[in-house]
Order: structure tokens, then sequence, then C-alpha cells
């Protein structure tokens, strides 16, 4: 049985430390990204009240963590989206447009009753295959 390398990926966030998770984790050339939320470094939530800056703000976080763990938005293939608010739609989907548009992964928005802080107002988590790329659409 071949075993496949395991390489886990830090933000820097002290909560990742104190609870024990990753922001991502590679396996083989599968990238797993862990709900990201518009939290900063110093705890604060960024955009608050702010549907499309908050996603913003978590798609640009999801993009380093996918080029620290040797991926690119191009390789995603899934996003997953967890709103508090679903009437909110099409404000995260204007912001999820500017990264995802022409790569078109399968996508999941779903409304939860909350997330860790009540600031949140969205959490995104994403999945990418290292090395793939689109031939075609169809």
């Amino acid at each position: 049985m071949d075993l496949l390398k395991r390489e886990n990926f830090s933000s820097g966030a002290p909560f990742e430390e104190k609870v024990g998770y990753s922001r991502a984790v590679r396996v083989g050339n599968m990238v797993y990204i862990g709900g990201t939320t518009s939290t900063n470094s110093e705890g604060v939530v960024e955009g608050a009240g702010d549907a499309y800056l908050q996603t913003k703000i978590i798609l640009q976080k999801i993009e380093d963590a996918l080029a620290r763990a040797g991926a690119k938005v191009s390789e995603v293939i899934r996003v997953r989206f967890y709103v508090t608010d679903i009437s909110k739609g099409q404000e995260y989907l204007r912001a999820y447009s500017e990264w995802y548009k022409g790569v078109k992964p399968v996508i999941t928005m779903a409304e939860v009753k909350a997330l860790a802080r009540p600031e949140h107002l969205v959490e995104i988590e994403a999945e990418a295959v290292v090395g793939s790329y689109l031939i075609k659409s169809k």
C-alpha cells in the first residue's frame, strides 16, 4: 500500500494552535481548506455587516492558503458557503464570481442558524486538485 504524504498549513491564527486545527491540509495532490471567516489574526471580524466584503476577505484568505499548499484558484473543484442570511446570496455570489467565474467549481450555499461569532455572515470551505486544469466546460 502506498502512503500519501500529508502536510498541514497554518494561517498563524492563535486559535488554530489552541484548538488544534489547520487552515489547509494537503494530501497527495488534494488540498482541503477548512471553514474560513473574515476574522483577522488579531481576532477582529473584518467587514462586519457587509456580506460582499466579508466574502472578498475570505476568498483572499483562501487564495493565500491555497498558495501555501502549492495550489491555485484555477485548481479549485468545490466551494461550500455557510451563510446566516440566504437573502444576501447575490452579495456573496458577486464576490465569488470575481475569483471563480472562469473556474466554475461545484458550489453549495447553505443557510445556517449561526456561525462562530455573531458578526460572521459567511464561512467558506474549498477543495482543490493540484495539477488539474479545465479542458472544456459542457
